[in-house]
């Protein structure tokens, strides 16, 4: 198992949710600041099976705008290794 953190614009979080809870994959989002001016960002924790983890990736990059300018980032994305998974 996954972690995969996605820290994305504001503007693209709906989108990058939809598009994921669509298609099954369990979404926590967090709001968060950051980035040049301090602007809105939000922060998805996403949490995948090892099979399902390029599926994901995909949703996120096909979710989010495309950038302004050609050295604007959309998102910063981190896949983590689960040691261990508990819910309660």
């Amino acid at each position: 198992m996954k972690l995969i953190i996605a820290i994305i614009k504001d503007e693209d979080n709906d989108s990058v949710s939809r598009a994921l809870t669509k298609e099954n994959f369990r979404v926590t989002f967090i709001a968060s600041t950051g980035g040049f001016l301090r602007s809105g960002r939000s922060t998805l924790l996403i949490g995948v099976e090892d099979d399902r983890v390029a599926s994901a990736l995909d949703l996120i990059r096909k979710s989010c705008k495309k950038p302004n300018q050609p050295d604007e980032k959309r998102a910063t994305i981190f896949v983590i290794k689960v040691d261990q998974f508990t819910q309660l």
